[in-house]
């Protein structure tokens, strides 16, 4: 049976910013290194997200005018995206596409966005400021260390349930206190790094892309069962 790997694009038509579609690209290079095919699908506004169909999402970020739209919208692909998630689907979150995982992410402007709460974080903002620069941080569970560029307004805090992507050894991280960076709950990780991510950390590429195979491999061969 032929191996592709399916990929959801969320919104990938709003939220899109600072080159995070060069993650997609990775993602896609490191797999067709190893022989896989790979099928990428923008799910947008109004699409359905199905669950079973995937074994990999890549959510990017995007303007909080964008944000909006999506915040709205993503509501009703809550429950299908949680199942996903709690099922160790593989899934990446950069900036805007991290919060909305999480409960709920107050914008520049104050406002407060809904997110679907698949993960156990939340997101304040700042007054007048915004975390930008060079970031390097250490992760625990690949034993690896991260160099990317951070750009961001919010303030996220991590809940009990979730793991940091890694500890903060340069920059400012999730929310400039507690030294952490980014998300990790399953196989879902979320980030603040743009720069892209994954296009200047390769061995997170190849992390992701080893549990997004073998998503697709048992998904394979559940297709197969049933055929």
């Amino acid at each position: 049976m032929e191996q592709t790997l399916k990929i959801a694009h969320l919104y990938g038509n709003l939220m899109n910013t600072y080159g995070d579609n060069g993650n997609l690209l990775m993602l896609q290079h490191a797999a067709k290194a190893q022989n896989v095919n790979v099928e990428t699908q923008l799910v947008s506004v109004g699409d359905e997200f199905d669950s079973r169909q995937f074994d990999l999402v890549f959510f990017g970020g995007g303007q909080d005018y964008e944000q909006k739209i999506v915040a709205r919208d993503i509501q009703l692909k809550k429950e299908a995206l949680t199942e996903y998630i709690e099922n160790d689907g593989v899934t990446i979150g950069i900036c805007g596409g991290f919060q909305l995982l999480g409960k709920y992410y107050i914008n520049a402007a104050g406002d407060r966005l809904e997110g679907i709460g698949a993960l156990d974080h939340y997101t304040l903002n700042q007054d007048n400021n915004r975390f930008i620069g060079d970031i390097v941080i250490e992760n625990d569970r690949f034993g690896q260390t991260y160099y990317g560029y951070e750009n961001h307004n919010g303030r996220t805090f991590l809940g009990e349930n979730t793991q940091p992507l890694g500890k903060v050894v340069t920059g400012f991280g999730n929310n400039g206190e507690d030294q952490t960076e980014g998300v990790m709950y399953k196989n879902t990780f979320g980030s603040y790094f743009h720069g892209p991510l994954l296009v200047r950390n390769e061995q997170l590429t190849d992390e992701i892309d080893g549990l997004a195979i073998k998503n697709m491999q048992a998904r394979l061969a559940r297709e197969n069962q049933s055929a």
